[in-house]
């Protein structure tokens, strides 16, 4: 069992409280009854989360560079991730996962974008989106099939994208059409994370086209199914070495065992699932806003111009605090969001704010790093500028901004709506 395991399994005991980030921390009674302050970690999640950065640092950050030049993950990494215990955090003892939390995951993603937002991507769709699924919906046979290799070695994707269907998710023209006991299936998904590597997917397809949307459902089939081909990885803008391709399915037969959930039920489950994985890409963004922000002060403090400091010019001064006060703002909506979810409380609303914020956030502190930073910033041999390329995803996938204020205007008006 990997170090991160033990501790996450440990964080279920009662909670001797730290103020990680502080100077001033203290230990707080774990029967003390006072609300704590959101960023508060237990001291088994600032001992993970140490776990997690001394991996980022040591695994990943030394390949960053190669992995985004090639548009490729490393198996090191990838497996690292495994045997870090960074993989089905969620997943319960039963299936040889640890039991632990949706808010652990949550740090996890938070902590790995400090370093590289690709590994965090890989990471969030398959603890955030692909898991969850199975955990909630799967039958035991479903559950004994999937979730003990989704804690050892088996990446996860979330097949529901096509070229018609992106932000209007539910127009999806990918059809399985019941023959027998069986569905034969035909379509194309694009934008698929994950593809390139995965060994599972979750797949979004209609299966009785005569009920438009309530005619989804959700299958769970293995990469390697007859007519399933994984196209060429798409050479993006950021997030590089996070695979990104196209799915086609060619009279792919799968048994009606292969449901998952309910028959018709997919749009429902994709809508819930998207909700929290939404809180998951908060985590990203912020992560990325703090690694870039981490790595441009020291800079900015040794740098000298005019004789002093670069840091000292005030000007400079004022968006720095700017620029630190959001990213701190950021961590109070994602995290709020995801102790929300936690403790079964509506979180739909704080998970569209703090994904529609910290996507805003990441986008302005790494532009500002940039700026910053000068000519060496506008260079690959200081890492900001992949930073600034990662963070423009943000505000795209999972819902994009509008869509994120759409769902935040619609719930403000039932909110008022309901005190009348």
């Amino acid at each position: 069992m990997s170090i991160l395991s033990r501790a996450l399994r440990l964080n279920h005991s009662q909670r001797l409280l730290t103020v990680s980030s502080s100077p001033f921390s203290k230990n707080i009674r774990g029967d003390d009854v006072t609300s704590y302050p959101l960023q508060v970690l237990s001291e088994q999640e600032n001992s993970f989360v140490n776990t997690v950065r001394r991996f980022a640092t040591d695994v990943i950050k030394p390949v960053v560079r190669e992995m985004d030049a090639k548009f490729e993950m490393t198996e090191a990494v990838i497996k690292g991730c495994f045997d870090n215990g960074l993989m089905g955090v969620e997943i319960p003892e039963k299936y040889g996962g640890p039991g632990s939390t949706f808010f652990d995951a949550v740090l996890i993603i938070e902590e790995l974008a400090k370093v590289d937002p690709s590994v965090s991507a890989m990471v969030d769709v398959h603890n955030t989106l692909f898991v969850p699924l199975i955990l909630q919906l799967g039958t035991e046979e479903q559950k004994q099939k999937y979730l003990p290799k989704s804690v050892t070695g088996s990446v996860g994707s979330f097949a529901l994208s096509e070229v018609s269907a992106g932000s209007d998710a539910f127009s999806l023209k990918t059809v399985a059409k019941k023959d027998g006991d069986d569905f034969v299936i035909n379509g194309s998904k694009m934008w698929i994370t994950n593809s390139g590597h995965a060994e599972s997917l979750l797949l979004f397809a209609n299966a009785d086209v005569s009920k438009g949307y309530k005619g989804i459902t959700c299958f769970m089939l293995d990469i390697k199914t007859k007519g399933l081909t994984v196209g060429k990885k798409e050479d993006k803008l950021g997030i590089r070495a996070s695979s990104t391709c196209p799915i086609h399915f060619d009279n792919v037969r799968v048994h009606k065992s292969a449901i998952l959930g309910e028959f018709g039920k997919g749009y429902k489950y994709a809508i819930e699932c998207l909700n929290a994985g939404r809180i998951g890409i908060g985590a990203q963004m912020l992560g990325l806003a703090d690694g870039c922000f981490n790595e441009t002060i020291p800079y900015l403090q040794q740098r000298e111009q005019f004789g002093q400091r670069i840091i000292d010019f005030q000007g400079l001064q004022h968006q720095i605090a700017q620029i630190r006060t959001e990213i701190e703002a950021a961590r109070l909506l994602v995290y709020n969001a995801a102790r929300m979810k936690e403790q079964g409380l509506p979180f739909v609303r704080e998970a569209a704010m703090a994904k529609l914020y910290a996507s805003q956030v990441a986008t302005n502190t790494t532009s500002k790093c940039v700026e910053w930073l000068g000519g060496v910033g506008f260079t690959k041999d200081f890492p900001v500028e992949k930073y600034y390329r990662d963070c423009k995803i943000g505000t795209i996938y999972e819902g994009t901004s509008n869509i994120q204020l759409n769902t935040i205007a619609k719930l403000i008006d039932i909110e008022f709506e309901n005190r009348t």
